[in-house]
C-alpha cells in the first residue's frame, strides 16, 4: 500500500539482519494469510513443513522462532475474532477519498478485515522488534494507512463502526488504534 510521497523510508533489505528481517515478516505474513484456514491440530505440521519447504536456507532455529511467533498469534484467545469465520486475508481496497488538497485515490491491501451486522474490523500484521508498547509510539506511516484504509471502508460501511488494529507479531498483541489518532491522520 503507498501513503503517496509522504511516504517514510524504508532501510533497504540488502545487508546483514536487513535481509532476514525483511525475510521474516514476508514469511509470518504469508502464515497469518493461509494458516486460519487450517485445522487447528494441524498448524504446527503444516507451518513446520511449509517453512521447511519455502525457507529451507535458514537455520532451523530461525524456522523455529518464526513458526512459534505466528502461531501464539493465532493460539491467542484475545485474536479469535481477527482471525474467525468471519475474518478474509489479504482483502484489496480501492476508492476515492476526501481530503484537504481534494479527492485522492487510494489502493492498497487490507492483511486481514472482519465484517459483522455491525462492524468493521481492519487489521494490519507488524512484525517490528520490539513493538512499540504505546499507540503514541507507533510509526506515523502506520497510522496514516490505517486512517486511510478506514476512511475508505466508512464509504463502503457508513452504517457500521469501524475499528483499526495493528497485530503486533512480537509479545503477541493487538493494539486498538483511537478514533481520535486516526482522524488527526486522515486525509
Amino acid at each position: 500500500s503507498s501513503l503517496g510521497e509522504d511516504d517514510v523510508p524504508v532501510t533497504p533489505p540488502f545487508a546483514g539482519d536487513d535481509i532476514l528481517r525483511c525475510r521474516r515478516g514476508t514469511l509470518i505474513h504469508r502464515l497469518l494469510q493461509t494458516l486460519p484456514d487450517v485445522t487447528v491440530g494441524n498448524r504446527a505440521n503444516v507451518t513446520e513443513t511449509w517453512l521447511s519447504r519455502v525457507a529451507g536456507d535458514l537455520d532451523v532455529h530461525s524456522q523455529k522462532r518464526i513458526a512459534e511467533e505466528t502461531l501464539s498469534v493465532l493460539e491467542d484467545v484475545s485474536f479469535s475474532e481477527l482471525f474467525g469465520p468471519d475474518s478474509m486475508a489479504e482483502v484489496p481496497i480501492a476508492g476515492t477519498v476526501m481530503t484537504t488538497d481534494g479527492s485522492r485515490t487510494i489502493a492498497g491491501q487490507v492483511d486481514r478485515l472482519v465484517v459483522t451486522d455491525s462492524r468493521v474490523l481492519i487489521v494490519d500484521y507488524k512484525t517490528n522488534r520490539p513493538p512499540p508498547e504505546h499507540e503514541n509510539d507507533v510509526s506515523p506511516a502506520y497510522i496514516r494507512q490505517m486512517a486511510l484504509y478506514k476512511s475508505a471502508l466508512e464509504h463502503i460501511y457508513p452504517t457500521k463502526q469501524i475499528r483499526c488494529f495493528l497485530v503486533w507479531t512480537d509479545g503477541p498483541r493487538a493494539m486498538v488504534l483511537n478514533d481520535d489518532l486516526l482522524s488527526r491522520h486522515a486525509p
